[in-house]
């Protein structure tokens, strides 16, 4: 496929995804339009209204008293109009609000879709612009350029068929120079999408830049490349600049252009009403009335409006374009590129039963581990080892989910439950509990205590000014490695799985609390299934079996793997 054929491919994915997103705020956005085009029309019965009064006062030389109804007619059009601006801003900026919320959902659910392996092969602060800036990129289109396609088609047609009744002379004019603004926008606007395009990318890669710096700050000070990483966040931030400008200069420059056929028009029908009231033109059969001269002169600038305004929310088509074309790499279903794997049912009783697994992690160029055979029971105690890097962590992320397999099968037994602790747990900004709940919301304080007192947490959590209310920073900052480790284990046991998977567990304790926490394992895993990583000697000898991985293989004990 050539460039130009992927790129009106892109282009109408691009464009279809806006359509199905727009589903979900139908009601609001035909109202927006339907209240935007009942306020343009109404132009027309104001502009009448403006020019009969004119031409009874300056014409016909009625007095004040004569004129104040069609005043008060005017009042009430104006009002009328504002009215139905703001009722249509408003449903718009309710469509704007809903779509948000619900593409942020869809991306929420895509990312757990995709699953942890391939959140993490991704730029964290990458994914945080498209859920933020991204998502925000699609304002413009839905709150602007949406409702105004209706309008743009609408009031200019009345505007029309109003100055034909009128003037046809006025009329003809209008209806030759009005396909200059939408032919122009057309031109532009693939120059736009590219440039909004390059535009969000390069924030993309500054928002992902700078949060990975932010997350190292304390290496790079040790290693004194403080200096070396302001300079790559500047070159971030100019090119974000340069990207930023060039879209405002495509705006700019377009927005000029339109104007200037918009009062190019409008001049026209000037000098032609000015040229007929000096009987230099006389291209009627009747006298060119001061009021319908008033009547031509106020409809033509709100004939072009509509579509100078919908030539700038073009600008916002382009970039909601752009957005959808990034964000697509999330959205698209993560799935389509795993394997589909022949379904195989687990022998009786085996909560989990792999046949002839190969894994290899997203981006790597060879396998992990190959040609896995395994089937897990309830009350099994299983210790996992290996050197480092052999691929014990990769096992039980495939176990718990985390990572599909390239090749081969994998079956669950139906409703299992899986309590997953891996090496390096993730914390949350917030209190102990809050952490702690993570794994069972509705718990009350007296189960959190029992779990928290079985995974040894409380060892240190009492030793603390708040107890279990103490506020940690995120990643778990202010908590050593082994202490982190029993929160993740105290969420394992309030989570009570059929399955626990545990990776190291015991490291950075000393000896008595590893002790305690191995005899709150083994405690909590009667009639569970239980694969525990590990170096540990004690750990080992506290497990009944012990499958070893080494050079992509793993050696398990008869009868249990293949």
């Amino acid at each position: 496929m050539s460039a130009n054929a992927r790129a009106a491919s892109d282009g109408a994915n691009a464009r279809l995804r806006l359509q199905t997103l727009g589903r979900v705020a139908r009601g609001p956005l035909r109202a927006a339009s339907a209240l935007a085009l009942l306020a343009g029309w109404l132009l027309v019965p104001q502009a009448a209204l403006i020019a009969l009064c004119m031409q009874r006062a300056f014409v016909a030389h009625d007095p004040p008293i004569v004129l104040l109804p069609l005043l008060g007619g005017l009042l009430i059009l104006l009002l009328l109009r504002a009215g139905l601006g703001w009722a249509s801003r408003r449903c718009a900026d309710h469509a704007v609000e809903r779509i948000r919320v619900d593409l942020r959902g869809s991306i929420a659910r895509a990312l757990v879709a995709r699953g942890p392996a391939w959140v993490r092969s991704q730029q964290s602060g990458a994914l945080a612009e498209r859920m933020g800036a991204h998502v925000d990129a699609l304002e413009g289109y839905y709150g602007g350029f949406v409702p105004l396609r209706v309008e743009v088609v609408g009031v200019p047609l009345a505007i029309l068929l109003a100055a034909f009744f009128v003037d046809r002379t006025v009329g003809l004019i209008l209806l030759l120079t009005m396909p200059l603004v939408p032919v122009f926008m057309m031109l532009v606007g693939l120059s736009a999408q590219a440039a909004s395009h390059r535009q969000l990318q390069a924030l993309a890669r500054m928002g992902g830049h700078f949060a990975d710096r932010l997350r190292g700050l304390g290496l790079i000070r040790l290693y004194g490349r403080g200096e070396a990483e302001l300079e790559g966040i500047r070159s971030s931030a100019e090119e974000l600049r340069v990207r930023s400008l060039r879209v405002l200069r495509i705006a700019f420059l377009s927005s000029a252009v339109l104007e200037f056929f918009a009062s190019l028009s409008v001049a026209m029908i000037a000098l032609y009403l000015g040229l007929s009231y000096l009987g230099m033109i006389d291209l009627r059969a009747q006298p060119l009335t001061l009021g319908a001269g008033v009547f031509c002169l106020l409809l033509a600038p709100e004939f072009y409006a509509p579509l100078r305004r919908l030539a700038t929310h073009y600008h916002d088509r382009a970039a909601a374009l752009a957005a959808m074309d990034e964000l697509a790499q999330v959205l698209d279903d993560a799935r389509a590129a795993t394997p589909v794997l022949p379904p195989t049912a687990p022998p009786a009783a085996a909560l989990v039963s792999m046949r002839g697994i190969t894994l290899r992690h997203a981006g790597s160029a060879r396998d992990v581990l190959r040609g896995v055979d395994v089937d897990l029971y309830r009350d099994q105690r299983i210790a996992l080892v290996g050197a480092s890097g052999d691929g014990k962590s990769t096992l039980l992320e495939a176990l718990a989910g985390w990572i599909p397999a390239t090749t081969g099968a994998m079956e669950r037994a139906p409703g299992l439950r899986i309590g997953y602790a891996p090496q390096r747990p993730f914390l949350f900004a917030g209190s102990l509990l809050d952490n702690l709940r993570l794994a069972k919301p509705d718990a009350g304080d007296d189960e959190l205590r029992r779990a928290a007192d079985a995974a040894q947490v409380l060892r240190f959590a009492d030793r603390l000014p708040d107890g279990l209310d103490t506020v940690i920073g995120e990643r778990g900052f202010g908590l050593s490695g082994g202490e982190a480790r029993r929160i993740a284990l105290a969420r394992v046991f309030l989570r009570d799985p059929d399955l626990l998977l545990l990776d190291e567990p015991t490291a950075f304790l000393d000896p008595d609390t590893e002790a305690a926490v191995l005899r709150a394992i083994l405690h909590f895993a009667r009639g569970r299934g239980l694969v525990m990583a590990t170096h540990s000697a004690a750990a080992q000898a506290a497990m009944a079996q012990t499958w070893r991985v080494h050079g992509g293989r793993l050696h398990a004990t008869a009868g249990v793997a293949g």
